[in-house]
């Protein structure tokens, strides 16, 4: 997710806010977004606190992109290293800036499917409960700020898996006279469906985001991106694999290919720029 969908998305929103808050601050999007708005002069506040590595290992941390962040924009940058999950350590921080909080950018989550499946409580609360914690604090402290979350389009779990597809030379396409075809958006249904524990979870904070803006009418947006990379990615074997397949050609480990037939294909989203630099 770029931060310039935040124009298209609220376009007579003014970035004339004194506190970005930015949640998985030192990943992959939290970064970029840390990155964006203190280019544009602006102070971040980050949340982060390495869990990442506890996840995948020393391979994943993201320490070093904090680090960095840190010594590249001084003042500008306030770091925590709190728990999403930790209701009076989020309460400390809200308070803290209070309405000074213009934007908040949820980037923070347990990304893998096959790491939910082995731990389905901690999934479940850091994706749905963290969540929850950040939305109602936003609700008593800033509820006029604005609240972007990072959700995914594994949300619709296997749905997409059904529909009519064509074979052909080099890959599978869904059949050209059919909607879904330019590509799959919001109407395709979230229900019915096996979604893996990390969708559940994903599903649950998406809905919850979603709710507090009709319930509570606040300006809430869900993001549901996929197959996301960048030079700001701590790749591993379980997520990130584009990433990790780039670590494993510059240090020569084997590099394990998964598939069917070599037709499946994946789209992704990065910054070229970036990427090539």
């Amino acid at each position: 997710m770029s931060p310039t969908l935040l124009i298209n998305c609220f376009p007579n929103f003014k970035l004339t806010m004194k506190i970005v808050l930015v949640t998985g601050s030192a990943g992959l999007i939290g970064s970029e977004s840390v990155k964006f708005f203190c280019n544009k002069g602006y102070t971040v506040v980050g949340i982060d606190n390495d869990m990442r590595r506890v996840f995948f290992g020393e391979d994943a941390s993201t320490e070093w992109n904090r680090i960095r962040l840190t010594e590249e924009y001084g003042d500008r940058y306030i770091h925590y290293g709190a728990d999403i999950r930790e209701n009076e350590a989020i309460a400390e921080i809200f308070k803290t800036y209070g309405t000074d909080i213009k934007l908040i950018i949820h980037t923070a989550a347990q990304p893998s499917h096959d790491w939910a499946a082995k731990d389905p409580h901690m999934d479940f609360t850091i994706n749905a409960n963290g969540t929850l914690v950040l939305l109602e604090h936003t609700r008593q402290i800033c509820p006029e700020a604005v609240f972007i979350f990072c959700s995914t389009n594994k949300v619709y779990g296997d749905t997409p898996n059904y529909l009519p597809l064509v074979e052909q030379e080099f890959r599978w396409e869904i059949d050209a006279n059919h909607g879904y075809c330019p590509g799959i958006d919001e109407s395709m249904s979230i229900d019915q469906c096996k979604h893996s524990l990390f969708g559940v979870s994903k599903v649950a904070a998406d809905v919850l985001v979603q709710e507090y803006g009709r319930y509570f009418d606040m300006k809430t947006a869900c993001f549901r991106g996929g197959c996301l990379t960048g030079p700001s990615h701590s790749g591993t074997k379980l997520h990130g694999f584009l990433s990790y397949l780039m670590k494993c050609t510059m240090t020569g480990d084997k590099y394990q290919v998964f598939g069917y037939k070599g037709k499946q294909v994946r789209d992704w989203t990065l910054d070229k720029k970036q990427l090539l630099a």
